[in-house]
């Protein structure tokens, strides 16, 4: 009789137990569920471009009339000197880096920006725009470039500004990061200003011109995630 009531004690106490991690279970996944449907799924495909503006600035989409000022400022070493890509041989390379963009904007792989004054909204200053879309982790990298005559004038604060809020805001993004030259000192503070905060620095893991570069990394969270 004993060993039938051990028996019986043990059975109600595995019941027990079990019924606690199944009440467990199904709350949290219930709180996974909600906060899954609470996440909207990261988009980069609009059905027309998104034009931003800001006070002063028009943030619009690249044109093949912008080849000109965009082969300009690829191939000044003064805009270039931080920016290790290989430099355009021609204007035609330039509109096919061009017809590249729109194409990754329509296949919603990146979104890059024009930087245009508001008041001569034809003519390209710079631009700004996300690259290397990590969709699983709602997760972009930003960059961004300006002509020298337009430095100092707070244009790149105010484009980054804007790009960011529509990053977090419309895209979804959970994180922007961004990857500079250890020796540009300007973007790393102008990072700062927005907030990024260095997440790392690599030792020599890129190659350029017959060199391995180090490279920093800076990242900045979504408030509202």
């Amino acid at each position: 009789m004993k060993n039938i009531n051990f028996v019986f004690s043990v059975k109600i106490s595995v019941c027990a137990v079990v019924k606690q991690n199944f009440v467990f279970f199904a709350k949290n996944f219930a709180c996974f569920a909600v906060n899954l449907l609470n996440l909207k799924m990261l988009a980069l495909n609009f059905t027309k471009f998104p034009i931003l503006e800001t006070d002063r600035l028009i943030l619009r989409e690249h044109g093949l009339a912008d080849a000109e000022a965009l082969f300009a400022m690829r191939t000044n070493e003064t805009v270039m000197k931080y920016i290790d890509r290989e430099r355009p041989k021609d204007i035609f390379e330039i509109k096919d880096f061009i017809s590249r963009f729109r194409n990754g904007y329509e296949n919603g792989d990146n979104l890059a920006w024009v930087i245009a004054l508001k008041e001569n909204p034809e003519q390209m200053i710079g631009s700004v725009g996300y690259w290397r879309t990590d969709f699983a982790n709602h997760r972009a990298e930003i960059g961004y470039m300006l002509h020298p005559d337009y430095w100092r004038k707070g244009v790149i604060s105010e484009a980054l500004k804007r790009s960011i809020e529509f990053g977090f805001e419309e895209v979804n993004l959970h994180t922007i990061s961004a990857n500079i030259n250890v020796e540009n000192d300007a973007s790393r503070q102008m990072l700062i200003k927005h907030g990024f905060v260095k997440e790392a620095h690599f030792k020599q893991d890129y190659y350029f011109r017959g060199q391995f570069l180090d490279s920093e990394i800076y990242g900045l969270l979504n408030p509202n995630h």
